[in-house]
């Protein structure tokens, strides 16, 4: 059974392998263990630097708010004054407006009376148009045969006369 085991390729790969594991673990560890030295003097060096810079964002602090208190000072005074530019602005504003919708009413009115116009011209154009086709048919219907020809020779000879 011992004699079985040690011609085993698996039993042979066995202790290859808890050679190997055994012949890295030394350098392993010690790489390891230095890698934990070098880390605990980090965070060390970290809490020094942060004890650091606690005591003087407490100093910075006590500055920032003797600063903060003499800037809502200035900042109700500005805010004062801001009140009073923006009760001139809404006054200015409200003059303006009052006087841009007047100009626009005066538009307005002045578009409308246009547009009256317009219209009543093209009604006007309309019945003229209307009445020349109506006195058209009219004479056409008036003027056919003897008297008509007899008509339009009077009124050509009266032509030159009313040209000049």
């Amino acid at each position: 059974m011992i004699t079985d085991l040690l011609r085993s390729a698996e039993f042979w790969a066995l202790v290859a392998f808890i050679i190997f594991i055994v012949s890295i673990f030394k350098p392993a560890r010690r790489a390891l263990t230095s890698a934990l030295d070098q880390r605990i003097e980090d965070v060390r060096t970290q809490v020094e630097e942060a004890k650091q810079l606690r005591e003087e964002a407490q100093a910075a602090l006590a500055n920032y708010q003797r600063k903060q208190r003499q800037a809502a000072e200035e900042s109700a005074a500005i805010i004062e004054q801001a009140r009073e530019e923006a009760y001139r602005h809404r006054e200015e504003a409200e003059i303006a407006l009052k006087a841009v919708l007047k100009r626009q009413e005066a538009q307005s009115l002045e578009r409308i009376a246009q547009a009256e116009a317009t219209a009543l011209r093209d009604v006007r154009e309309t019945a003229v148009e209307l009445a020349i086709e109506a006195t058209e048919e009219l004479l056409t219907e008036k003027l056919k045969g003897p008297a008509g020809g007899a008509l339009i020779d009077a009124v050509i000879g009266n032509l030159p006369g009313k040209l000049n």
